[in-house]
């Protein structure tokens, strides 16, 4: 190797992170390789609040239902509700059972308190109300869009009336019917109602679009943010069913494709207002194509979010991975000296920011082998990523989560 390694190393600080970069993007990306280990939501929560103050990052968005993070958002910037009911409502996959989520919530509530609103964090979800097992209703997007374009034009403008949406919609389990996932044919998404309900939904978009000088000038453009989040989620879901029924090889290509199109959508409106950094697992925010191996499918393909958001802001969008090297409590022990983990499982500290392109030149030709994960939750790094990437946290071991443990005994 021409260069050591540890010559290709930094802290783990706002100012190096960004220090790697040729711009200050609008959108910085720390992904994760796994989901739920607070040893990495520490990290992340440490970057946040020093991009906020020190660097002017005045957004946070993590891989949650974006429609339940309006309620996280509300009791950061204003106090509405109690950290256990935020905690316990405000997100979806799990993650409000986990200490470093409840951190970072308790302390940008602290940091608002005495804030003027110009001077506020905010935070959001970016993911779609969806889980791996299906999607929601879109009741709640289409309803609340509606509510909010009643309320603000003359009736007869609406392409219909609220009962209209309700009596469509039908029962919510209708569209929630985990058999749906497993067997197109149970699914609604092409039923007349689900067909009829997207042409309002875009119905009601182009209102919302060709309405927004009134609009913001009739009520706060807080309001109107929140009515295109709406829109963006109704139409989404219905598309997302509409997948659901496909029987065809690319069924699961064009789900998976569908969610990240939805989360990348909503990291772009966040980014029209302020400086963010979204966090989220690397498959969702790298540049390259995302793979994945499920169920009957050997392999699905789609772009993620992050390869989406990329083309759209360039260098204004930088992603910043993580690889890691021990999580023992899911059986992942120190990785083979081989790989590129266990290449930097030999740096003397806990956790390092390595620019990726002094990396490779130090690693030389050819790359290390990837490394084979011994668990399902965990991603590990291909090197041949390498050039795709702005930057690279390596965290040697995770510390379990008791918090989270401590909860779940509780609950069982």
């Amino acid at each position: 190797m021409a260069t050591d390694i540890k010559d290709t190393t930094h802290p783990v600080e706002a100012s190096t992170v960004l220090g790697l970069l040729r711009t200050r993007p609008r959108l910085l990306a720390l992904g994760e390789p796994t989901h739920g280990e607070d040893t990495l939501l520490e990290m992340r929560n440490h970057l946040f609040r020093q991009l906020v103050e020190e660097e002017g990052y005045r957004t946070i968005a993590i891989e949650s239902d974006c429609l339940l993070g309006l309620t996280v958002d509300d009791y950061v910037t204003t106090g509405t509700g109690t950290l256990d009911e935020v905690m316990a409502h405000g997100f979806s996959h799990g993650f409000g059972a986990h200490a470093g989520n409840r951190e970072l919530v308790r302390w940008m509530r602290a940091h608002n308190a005495s804030r003027p609103e110009s001077e506020q964090v905010g935070f959001a979800g970016f993911d779609g109300p969806l889980e791996i097992s299906g999607a929601e209703s879109p009741r709640r997007a289409l309803l609340a869009l509606h509510d909010y374009l009643a309320a603000a034009v003359p009736t007869e403008l609406l392409p219909c009336t609220r009962d209209t949406l309700d009596t469509l919609l039908g029962a919510d389990d209708r569209w929630t019917n985990p058999d749906a996932m497993m067997k197109p044919e149970r699914s609604v998404g092409q039923s007349s109602e689900a067909r009829r309900l997207r042409l309002l939904a875009d119905d009601l978009t182009t209102l919302l679009d060709t309405r927004t000088p009134h609009l913001l000038r009739s009520a706060s453009r807080e309001a109107w943010d929140r009515a295109r989040l709406y829109a963006r989620t109704a139409s989404g879901l219905l598309r997302y069913h509409r997948w659901m029924t496909d029987t065809s090889p690319e069924r699961m290509n064009r789900l998976f494709a569908q969610r990240d199109s939805m989360m990348a959508e909503n990291l772009l409106a966040l980014t029209d207002r302020n400086p963010t950094l979204v966090f989220a697992h690397n498959s969702h925010l790298q540049r390259v194509q995302s793979t994945m191996s499920m169920w009957d499918h050997p392999l699905v393909e789609w772009w993620s979010a992050g390869a989406l958001v990329s083309a759209r802001l360039e260098q204004e969008y930088a992603f910043v991975a993580t690889a890691l090297g021990t999580i023992r409590h899911q059986g992942v022990d120190a990785p083979d000296a081989g790989t590129l983990e266990g290449l930097l499982h030999r740096l003397p500290d806990d956790r390092r920011l390595i620019d990726p392109a002094r990396l490779t030149t130090a690693l030389g030709d050819p790359l290390p082998e990837p490394r084979e994960s011994p668990w399902f939750g965990y991603a590990s790094l291909a090197p041949s990523h390498l050039p795709h990437i702005d930057g690279l946290v390596y965290v040697k071991d995770m510390a379990q989560d008791v918090f989270a443990q401590s909860l779940s005994r509780a609950q069982d």
